[in-house]
């Protein structure tokens, strides 16, 4: 026994030692929050993107990934809560949505109310 809570015993001080700022945590969840990340399709500050072009009935088509910095929360959260052009539902947290969305508008200058 005293074996065992020697060999862990590294492992809990580096545990400790390993923790992170919400604005990082934020920042990480933005950029890979389930496999594909929001800066994939909505821009590195939320501002929107191109994903895709294509021909559709010889017309040139765009496939665009919104902004998504400029919403209030409630439409950001009920948007992160369905699944609807093309955009995949995360099954996200009310924490990981508030998150998310701190990280959107970290540098506004009038705060954000988050509920």
């Amino acid at each position: 026994m005293k074996y065992i809570l020697f060999l862990t015993f590294p492992l809990l001080l580096l545990s400790s030692a390993t923790f992170i700022t919400p604005m990082e945590y934020a920042s990480q969840l933005y950029k890979n929050p389930r496999g594909i990340g929001c800066q994939s399709c909505h821009g590195e500050h939320g501002e929107g993107k191109i994903i895709a072009t294509y021909i559709h009935k010889k017309k040139k088509k765009r496939f665009i990934g919104p902004p998504i910095n400029n919403i209030e929360f409630n439409e950001f959260y009920r948007v992160l809560n369905q699944r609807r052009r093309g955009m995949p539902r995360y099954f996200l947290t009310t924490e990981e949505i508030q998150a998310l969305y701190l990280y959107l508008h970290k540098n506004d200058k009038k705060k954000k109310n988050v509920q």
